[in-house]
Protein backbone atom coordinates (compact mmCIF):
# COMPACT_ATOMS: atom_id res chain seq x y z
CA UNK A 1 0.00 0.00 0.00
CA UNK A 2 2.48 2.42 0.97
CA UNK A 3 4.78 1.75 -2.75
CA UNK A 4 1.63 2.27 -4.47
CA UNK A 5 1.11 5.77 -2.67
CA UNK A 6 5.16 6.42 -2.82
CA UNK A 7 3.79 5.47 -6.95
CA UNK A 8 0.99 7.99 -7.02
CA UNK A 9 2.75 11.00 -5.24
CA UNK A 10 5.52 10.43 -7.70
CA UNK A 11 3.86 10.57 -11.00
CA UNK A 12 1.77 13.85 -9.67
CA UNK A 13 4.90 15.61 -8.53
CA UNK A 14 6.56 14.77 -11.84
CA UNK A 15 3.26 15.93 -13.60
CA UNK A 16 3.34 19.46 -11.93
CA UNK A 17 6.85 20.07 -12.65
CA UNK A 18 6.76 19.19 -16.25
CA UNK A 19 3.12 21.25 -16.76
CA UNK A 20 3.74 24.39 -18.72
CA UNK A 21 2.85 27.74 -17.02
CA UNK A 22 -0.51 28.68 -18.50
CA UNK A 23 -0.09 32.35 -17.27
CA UNK A 24 2.50 32.47 -20.03
CA UNK A 25 1.04 31.25 -22.56
CA UNK A 26 2.49 29.99 -25.77
CA UNK A 27 6.07 31.31 -25.13
CA UNK A 28 6.06 28.51 -21.47
CA UNK A 29 5.21 25.77 -24.44
CA UNK A 30 8.07 26.61 -25.82
CA UNK A 31 10.80 23.89 -25.12
CA UNK A 32 13.43 25.72 -26.86
CA UNK A 33 17.14 23.59 -25.79
CA UNK A 34 20.13 26.05 -25.88
CA UNK A 35 23.07 25.51 -27.19
CA UNK A 36 26.19 23.77 -25.52
CA UNK A 37 26.69 21.19 -23.21
CA UNK A 38 26.39 20.93 -19.07
CA UNK A 39 29.66 20.68 -17.30
CA UNK A 40 30.09 16.65 -15.86
CA UNK A 41 29.32 17.06 -11.96
CA UNK A 42 29.67 14.68 -9.07
CA UNK A 43 27.23 13.30 -7.76
CA UNK A 44 26.28 15.05 -4.31
CA UNK A 45 28.70 18.07 -4.57
CA UNK A 46 26.63 20.89 -5.49
CA UNK A 47 23.34 22.31 -3.33
CA UNK A 48 20.34 20.15 -3.28
CA UNK A 49 17.88 22.55 -4.53
CA UNK A 50 16.20 23.07 -8.04
CA UNK A 51 17.25 26.53 -9.25
CA UNK A 52 15.61 25.57 -12.68
CA UNK A 53 13.68 23.08 -14.67
CA UNK A 54 14.48 23.82 -18.07
CA UNK A 55 16.82 26.17 -20.18
CA UNK A 56 13.91 28.85 -20.54
CA UNK A 57 14.25 29.36 -16.85
CA UNK A 58 17.69 30.51 -17.19
CA UNK A 59 19.11 33.86 -18.05
CA UNK A 60 21.20 34.58 -21.37
CA UNK A 61 23.35 31.74 -22.68
CA UNK A 62 23.46 29.84 -19.26
CA UNK A 63 21.79 26.48 -19.24
CA UNK A 64 19.69 24.24 -16.21
CA UNK A 65 22.38 21.68 -15.64
CA UNK A 66 22.69 19.06 -12.87
CA UNK A 67 24.93 20.46 -10.14
CA UNK A 68 25.92 17.07 -8.75
CA UNK A 69 22.39 17.09 -6.55
CA UNK A 70 20.12 19.59 -8.09
CA UNK A 71 19.68 21.81 -11.12
CA UNK A 72 20.68 25.28 -11.41
CA UNK A 73 21.53 27.98 -14.12
CA UNK A 74 25.08 27.21 -15.49
CA UNK A 75 27.49 28.70 -18.88
CA UNK A 76 27.90 26.03 -20.83
CA UNK A 77 30.63 24.34 -22.70
CA UNK A 78 31.19 25.15 -26.25
CA UNK A 79 31.32 22.19 -28.41
CA UNK A 80 33.22 22.93 -31.45
CA UNK A 81 32.83 21.18 -35.01
CA UNK A 82 35.07 18.31 -35.66
CA UNK A 83 36.78 15.26 -34.31
CA UNK A 84 39.43 14.41 -31.74
CA UNK A 85 42.61 12.47 -33.62
CA UNK A 86 43.41 9.78 -31.82
CA UNK A 87 45.91 9.85 -28.89
CA UNK A 88 49.98 9.40 -30.06
CA UNK A 89 52.08 7.29 -28.31
CA UNK A 90 54.22 10.37 -26.75
CA UNK A 91 52.70 10.32 -22.74
CA UNK A 92 51.28 13.86 -21.79
CA UNK A 93 49.67 13.21 -18.31
CA UNK A 94 48.28 16.91 -17.73
CA UNK A 95 45.03 18.22 -18.40
CA UNK A 96 45.96 21.42 -20.31
CA UNK A 97 42.19 22.16 -21.35
CA UNK A 98 38.76 20.71 -19.93
CA UNK A 99 36.39 21.58 -22.90
CA UNK A 100 36.28 22.99 -26.52
CA UNK A 101 35.97 26.32 -25.66
CA UNK A 102 39.21 26.60 -23.62
CA UNK A 103 40.99 26.17 -27.17
CA UNK A 104 42.23 28.88 -29.29
CA UNK A 105 40.67 29.06 -32.76
CA UNK A 106 38.79 25.84 -34.33
CA UNK A 107 40.69 23.71 -32.07
CA UNK A 108 39.56 20.80 -30.19
CA UNK A 109 40.07 19.62 -26.24
CA UNK A 110 41.15 16.06 -27.31
CA UNK A 111 42.04 13.14 -24.92
CA UNK A 112 45.86 12.48 -24.91
CA UNK A 113 47.73 9.17 -23.66
CA UNK A 114 46.56 10.40 -19.79
CA UNK A 115 44.85 13.63 -19.93
CA UNK A 116 43.68 16.46 -22.25
CA UNK A 117 45.25 19.13 -24.45
CA UNK A 118 43.93 21.56 -27.31
CA UNK A 119 44.27 19.82 -30.86
CA UNK A 120 43.26 20.84 -34.33
CA UNK A 121 40.41 18.52 -35.21
CA UNK A 122 40.44 16.04 -38.03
Amino acid sequence: MKLKLLCLCTVVLLTLLEWPDLSQGAAARNCTVKPGICPRRKWGSGMCAEYCTKDRDCPNEEKCCHNGCGHECITPYTVKPGRCPMPKGTPMCAEYCYHDGECPGEQKCCRTTCGHACSEPC
